[in-house]
């Protein structure tokens, strides 16, 4: 199992339209074989980032979704916004499962090196 957290900078002025293209995602993530969940995780203090958080069942499914025409199709609203509502450039980051306390007899995930989108 894998998670992928995107930690994305919006200006204060643009947090509720940012909230509200989540609200409106196409949803076309949550169809893809080994997709588990996603949640966006809004910030509490002062210019902290958003978080897109999404747990995957292993690194191939999320490479799996990053390669589809889905992904292109999900991600053609991310424009919808004008870039001075980004102060900062977003950070993608993917982390492999070793523990889950929710599923003990988990077998962690192989370590698979450094992370190349394409």
């Amino acid at each position: 199992m894998i998670t992928v957290a995107n930690r994305i900078y919006v200006n204060p002025e643009y947090a509720d339209a940012f909230e509200q293209r989540f609200r409106e995602r196409a949803a076309l993530v949550d169809q893809m074989p080994g997709f588990i969940s996603n949640q966006v995780l809004r910030p509490v203090n002062d210019g902290d980032p958003y978080v897109v958080f999404t747990i995957w069942k292993s690194r191939q499914d999320f490479l799996n979704w990053v390669r589809s025409d889905a992904f292109v199709k999900g991600h053609a609203q991310s424009g919808s916004l004008p870039k001075e509502a980004f102060p900062k450039s977003n950070v993608l980051e993917m982390h492999e499962v070793v523990q889950d306390s929710t599923q003990p007899e988990m077998e962690p995930e192989p370590h698979g090196g450094p992370f190349r989108m394409h």
